[in-house]
């Protein structure tokens, strides 16, 4: 069945374009969204209430953030887990990943209701085979799946039992049943979707009734696939290189969607005028707040 899709409605944030926007997540003790700008080294703060962005300058590149309590957040880098102060913005290195290889970065992940983190690395220049999945539960990192491009849509059923994840290299969305209480594996990994068309598969969440909505880069739009893997909506997104949701507002009932300038020319840009900004979109949405890591 052909999906139709839904015209753009919502609101782009009034926050600065980046390079290539990543990670988005949400905190609703302080309703404020936060993303990262991977290849610009910066991570952007934005209290929903009051649109006011703040843009905290990073030593490494970044590209997942997770709560840890009121005062601390867990940030994954190029060179592993740090922890960081959310008053100060102090970082401390707490669980090297892949920190001795300079031609890798961490990308996609998410943290599963248990407090553990699923987290990707890739290549800096996307290399074929050099990314890994790895699970960090309390620092101890335990490598999942390895020998990827581009590890993306890492994110978890509602009861905990499934994640699923994706390679953006060959646009093949997986399923695997995980431990409730540790978000390890129980089996193999099994093919769950394959995506075959226009752009590819990118960042993803999964919401309260277990749908999950996947970004698909270089289509500008994000995708509603059921826990079966049937195409249910299709939303638009005014900036083609569309790459990963979040949940956000108090009742977690709206996608906020960040987007990337990252290989466009300039004439790719003037076509494509909102390219690295983030959007707010309308479509209601049941989702779900994300847990938070436990040290």
């Amino acid at each position: 069945m052909t999906v139709t899709p839904i015209a753009f409605s919502g609101s782009k944030l009034a926050a600065p374009a980046c390079t290539l926007g990543e990670g988005p997540t949400y905190d609703p003790a302080t309703d404020t969204a936060w993303w990262f700008d991977i290849l610009g080294r910066k991570l952007i703060e934005y209290p929903l209430e009051t649109g006011a962005a703040r843009v905290h300058a990073l030593p490494v590149m970044a590209s997942v953030l997770a709560r840890v309590d009121s005062g601390r957040q867990v940030i994954a880098t190029e060179t592993g887990l740090h922890l960081r102060d959310t008053a100060s913005g102090r970082l401390e290195l707490i669980t090297p990943i892949e920190a001795g290889t300079a031609a890798t970065r961490s990308n996609d992940g998410r943290v599963h209701p248990c407090g553990a983190l699923w987290i990707g690395t890739m290549g800096k220049k996307a290399e074929t085979g050099a990314g890994t999945i790895y699970h960090v539960a309390r620092g101890k990192v335990t490598v999942l799946y390895p020998g990827l491009t581009i590890p993306n849509a890492i994110c978890f059923s509602p009861d905990g039992s499934v994640a699923y994840f994706a390679d953006t290299g060959s646009n093949r969305m997986m399923r695997v049943e995980i431990d409730p209480a540790t978000a390890l594996p129980r089996g193999e990994a099994a093919l769950f979707l394959e995506h075959r068309g226009e752009g590819g598969l990118d960042g993803a969440v999964c919401d309260a009734a277990g749908t999950i909505w996947n970004a698909r880069w270089g289509a500008g739009s994000i995708d509603a696939y059921s826990p079966e893997g049937r195409h249910q909506a299709s939303l638009k997104v005014p900036a083609t290189r569309s790459s990963c949701p979040a949940f956000v507002g108090k009742a977690a009932d709206r996608l906020m969607v960040t987007t990337a300038q990252e290989g466009m020319s300039a004439e790719d840009l003037a076509n494509d005028p909102d390219a690295g900004s983030t959007f707010l979109l309308d479509h209601p949405v049941k989702g779900r707040f994300e847990p938070e890591y436990r040290l």
